[in-house]
């Protein structure tokens, strides 16, 4: 047997001669692959700048100053959703001392050249109006109201209504036509307990003047008249619920939850008359709510036209029973209107034209 001593010294070894041969062989491997790496490296930091990869996205990141789809372009006014609160609607339409002025709308009086057309455009040619549409609320009874009023005006809410279709037409005194009324004064003490001063407006009421100067700095609930008879703090005046300005104050909350409730007393009335019914009950003195009515030469209708073209404020399709008759005298009503702005000076004993079908 060799030993290894003698085997490893010979210089003509074949394993002497092999193992040089692979420590070469492997000085040489690891130089290709040092090189092939290198260039590999390049090409993949030329290829990602020229061919960025698209970025993970990071939910923990996002904002909303861009949003995903933009509407920029659609038209406004902006459709609200039906799912916005009531009181957000009252924030964005409030004055600075949280006043709104609110009406109400259904089908019938929202479609196209309907009473609600005439409605903001009164607002659009009256003098001093023009600002206060921004502060107008409507409450859509139906959908369809509701997406009509959302076309037009930016502070629309619709309100739900469970067992009763407001949609239609609603004749004075139907039974549909006394919930819908007693759905509007539930409706008003809600905005009363948010703290809102309110005007409500009917509809039919053209506005043609700023009527907030005409206001009482003293009256917690001032009403309008089918009726004046010259006295202002008279409750016997003959009253339209068709325009109120109330303030908001416990009295005002704890008349209106009193007028409501007395809906069950008279069953068969509307709110107007059941207001006839209860002021001079003893609870409404107790409630010490002052009230204040307006004179017909600024607050005027078909009931008791103003006298004066040159102070009325507003002007109201009171005593008219049917939508048809409204709408015509409406446009009269708008026509007179304009044939006086149109006028170089202020002309006296100007006569309207109405009312001539609501006679």
């Amino acid at each position: 047997m060799n030993s290894p001593s003698s085997s490893s010294s010979s210089p003509s070894s074949p394993s002497k001669f092999l193992d040089l041969g692979s420590v070469f062989g492997q000085k040489e491997v690891k130089k290709i692959l040092v090189l092939f790496l290198g260039l590999t490296a390049s090409c993949l930091l030329l290829y990602k700048t020229a061919y960025p990869l698209p970025q993970e996205l990071d939910v923990n990141n996002l904002t909303s100053s861009r949003p995903l789809l933009d509407h920029s372009s659609s038209s406004s006014p902006q459709r609200r959703p039906k799912s916005i609160s009531f009181r957000e609607v009252l924030e964005n339409a409030s004055t600075e001392n949280r006043t709104v002025i609110v009406t109400t709308l259904n089908q019938a009086w929202a479609e196209p050249n309907s009473l609600f057309d005439l409605f903001l455009e009164s607002f659009r040619i009256g003098q001093g109006t023009q600002k206060l549409l921004q502060h107008v609320v409507v409450v859509c009874l139906d959908p369809k109201a509701f997406d009509r009023c959302s076309q037009l005006h930016p502070n629309c809410y619709y309100l739900e209504t469970s067992g009763t279709d407001f949609s239609g037409e609603k004749l004075f005194a139907t039974p549909d036509y006394l919930k819908m009324m007693w759905r509007r004064i539930e409706l008003l003490t809600q905005v009363l307990e948010m703290g809102f001063n309110f005007i409500f407006t009917d509809a039919d009421i053209m506005w043609l003047r700023d009527p907030f100067p005409r206001l009482y700095p003293d009256g917690d609930f001032q009403m309008a008249c089918d009726r004046f008879f010259g006295d202002p703090y008279d409750s016997d005046n003959w009253v339209n619920g068709g325009f109120t300005y109330v303030k908001s104050n416990h009295r005002s909350i704890e008349f209106y939850k009193f007028w409501y409730k007395s809906r069950l007393d008279y069953p068969e009335l509307h709110d107007q008359d059941v207001f006839n019914k209860i002021k001079h009950e003893a609870i409404v003195s107790e409630i010490g709510i002052q009230m204040r009515f307006f004179d017909t030469v600024y607050f005027g209708g078909f009931c008791q036209t103003s006298r004066d073209i040159n102070l009325v404020c507003t002007m109201h399709a009171n005593c008219c029973i049917g939508l048809e008759k409204k709408l015509h005298d409406l446009n009269l009503v708008l026509d007179d209107w304009r044939k006086y702005l149109s006028l170089s000076e202020q002309v006296k004993n100007m006569t309207w034209s109405v009312p001539m079908k609501c006679l």
